[in-house]
């Protein structure tokens, strides 16, 4: 089979993907991104054939079978539309959809389409957590009851170099990205697992802004959105968004009526496996700790790949759903049903943490309740200004110090906004 004529629109994230697709039998024929010296720092390391663009149109007439969306976060759905409705694939970076309204424009895009489109979700392929969908899938746990999810990644907010690269302007989306919606690599481990599909979220905020004296440009006070679904096998969830709390970790745990099975903060990776003392499987023991392996043939391809191999998967399950017109594991309805959790789970924190029924949008009914629901936290391309406070107390703002500090971090004046890179 001829190999795939891929693009990757952003550069930053996208870059990840560039040594996997060519392993999975890809061309890589346009690279993307509106800063001059990220397309420059690539250009040594792709065929000379690879045109470099500075917009996504000009990357768009280098007719792409395929396309990475790894633009910013606020504003995949729109470039993904476009992709299938001129019948080009799409890996799109997560989230899937910044507002209720393009998730139901972006499933009915896909419906129409004969493009693939998959959301670009890595760490249900991470190693532990494959194993731990291994364990699932073996059934030896009984039926599911409940799980945890948790992403954790708080920064030092004095980092110099954490500023320009990942909030490089005032209104960037991270300076507005509620502590809820960024929720794909707390929900998805489990999803994946378990096969449950939420039906109803609520959520609570950890609302501790940081010292008034550090770099701060962010108009968000809160440091964790704790979320809970209700899933429609009865199960329940217990997630967060992106946290930023101490410390750094990323551990999952799934409880049946049988046993369980986790990787333990702070151990590596490991795995533990414990069963009821009388309901233990025949060959096991009630209670195992250890390192898993990959249980995969192309384990060795994955290696070199970021986040600790889970991005080439991600990239060659993309590019086999490409070939085979088979729908991936992170199809568009999954997509939208993380993206909604994330949602109205932050709507959920500002109305004191109620509980709101999620949409199935394989349900027409479902999507026209949504289909007019523009409500943002985000400053638009346009400029356009955010529809829907960003914080769990909608008049927490930066303080002026802070402010201060990070505009000199980022080579911002008082006066003026510094130059978009990203």
């Amino acid at each position: 089979m001829e190999p795939i004529r891929l693009a990757v629109f952003g550069l930053d994230r996208g870059e990840a993907y560039l040594n996997s697709a060519l392993k999975c039998n890809a061309r890589l024929v346009a690279l993307c991104d509106r800063a001059p010296k990220r397309r420059a720092a690539l250009r040594e390391r792709v065929d000379k054939s690879v045109v470099f663009c500075s917009s996504y149109d000009e990357m768009m007439a280098q007719k792409p079978e395929a396309v990475v969306l790894a633009n910013c976060y606020p504003n995949h759905a729109a470039y993904a539309i476009d992709c299938l409705q001129r019948g080009v694939h799409v890996l799109c970076e997560c989230a899937s959809n910044a507002t209720m309204a393009e998730g139901v424009a972006l499933v009915r895009a896909a419906e129409q389409s004969s493009a693939i489109f998959m959301l670009a979700e890595n760490y249900p392929y991470m190693k532990f957590n494959q194993e731990i969908k291994r364990i699932c899938d073996g059934g030896t746990l009984g039926r599911f009851l409940f799980a945890e999810g948790e992403y954790n990644h708080p920064f030092n907010p004095n980092d110099g170099v954490f500023y320009p690269r990942h909030r490089p302007y005032e209104k960037h989306w991270r300076n507005f990205l509620p502590r809820a919606y960024y929720i794909t690599h707390s929900l998805a481990p489990l999803m994946h697992a378990t096969g449950a599909r939420p039906v109803q979220v609520s959520a609570l905020p950890v609302f501790v802004p940081f010292c008034e004296e550090d770099a701060n440009g962010s108009y968000v006070g809160d440091r964790s959105a704790i979320i809970t679904t209700l899933n429609d096998d009865r199960s329940v969830f217990r997630v967060t968004g992106c946290a930023g709390y101490g410390a750094e970790g990323n551990s999952y745990r799934i409880c049946g009526e049988k046993g369980q099975v986790e990787n333990p903060r702070g151990m590596g990776g490991q795995i533990m496996l414990r069963y009821n003392p009388w309901e233990v499987p025949e060959g096991s023991q009630a209670t195992s700790c250890y390192e898993p392996a990959w249980h995969d043939p192309d384990a060795d391809l994955a290696v070199a790949a970021g986040h600790e191999g889970s991005d080439f998967f991600v990239t060659r399950n993309f590019l086999r759903a490409v070939k085979t017109g088979e729908q991936p594991d992170f199809d568009v309805y999954f997509a939208t049903t993380m993206a909604s959790v994330g949602i109205l789970a932050h709507r959920s924190i500002l109305q004191g943490g109620v509980p709101i029924a999620l949409p199935d949008f394989h349900r027409e009914e479902d999507r026209k309740q949504y289909e007019a629901d523009h409500l943002t936290p985000f400053w638009g391309e346009d400029g356009a200004p955010p529809t829907l406070p960003c914080c769990s107390n909608p008049h927490y703002r930066p303080s002026p110090a802070g402010l201060r500090r990070y505009r000199e971090m980022i080579g911002q004046s008082d006066a003026g906004e510094a130059t978009k890179t990203k």
